[in-house]
């Protein structure tokens, strides 16, 4: 299987439980040396590549890499992605909006297309995108990477109506915020209340990386062999919960 993004936070949690579950690795990070280190961590017989998936070449040669390495390629997880910025709409520019579409829009197009040439000889496999609930949902600020994300759901969808005649199943989890270093860090600047947060969820905190990592592996998996073109919100109920204020209040 191969997960990009994968050296740190739901990537690399991603990549654990797939391991543990029997399957070889292929970590894809922005970061090379980190990719091949985590792959190393896992033991022998995973891999680490260094991949900017923004960049089409880069992607083709990733999952190149992956399938000849393998042999095959049963499992795609797009999980690469960049945080927003989260300023006034006002002063946003079109620069990051448009690194937000590359990166988490044209990188899960890109990937999932050379997955498919190697699954769909081979009789199928499977893909997992990450959305966002933001993608379903209106969050302030939020604009380029909503967009993207919206834009996830929507080829999650269309994939998975093209790909399911040839065994290959697509779809995408929504997760609601995580507790990952990227989100300590935007804490830790202001930019995000996870105390909020956690009182607004009806389970009353952030997710774990771990739990979107078993999402990810239950879709990826037999068990959910009738699934495909779904988005799941893996989000502690946040969806559901449509009252003013959080539930402490």
């Amino acid at each position: 299987m191969l997960v990009t993004g994968g050296a740190e936070g739901i990537g690399w949690a991603i990549a654990r439980r797939f391991a543990a579950g029997g399957h070889r690795v292929a970590i894809a990070d922005l970061r090379g040396d980190a990719a091949v280190a985590r792959a190393r961590e896992l033991g022998e017989g995973h891999l680490g590549i260094a991949c900017d998936v923004a960049v089409e070449p880069q992607v083709i040669a990733m999952v190149g890499k992956a399938a000849a390495a393998f042999g095959r390629l049963d499992v795609l997880v797009n999980n690469a992605g960049i945080a927003d910025s989260f300023l006034p709409t006002v002063e946003q520019g079109t620069d990051l909006f448009g690194r937000q579409l590359d990166i988490h829009l044209k990188g899960t197009f890109a990937a999932s297309r050379e997955a498919a040439k190697a699954m769909l000889p081979a009789g199928g496999g499977a893909i997992v995108n990450l959305a966002s609930i933001a993608g379903l949902t209106g969050l302030p600020r939020r604009n380029g990477y909503a967009a993207a994300k919206a834009g996830i759901i929507a080829i999650t969808r269309t994939l998975a109506a093209e790909w399911g005649r040839g065994g290959i199943r697509v779809n995408a989890i929504a997760p609601g915020y995580v507790r990952t270093a990227l989100v300590e860090a935007l804490e830790r600047e202001g930019r995000v209340d996870t105390g909020a947060i956690g009182r607004r969820a009806p389970l009353g905190r952030l997710a774990r990386p771990e739990e979107i990592a078993e999402v990810a592996w239950f879709l990826a998996s037999p068990a959910a062999s009738y699934v495909t073109g779904v988005t799941l919100p893996v989000d502690g109920g946040w969806m559901a919960y449509g009252a003013a204020g959080d539930l402490d209040g």
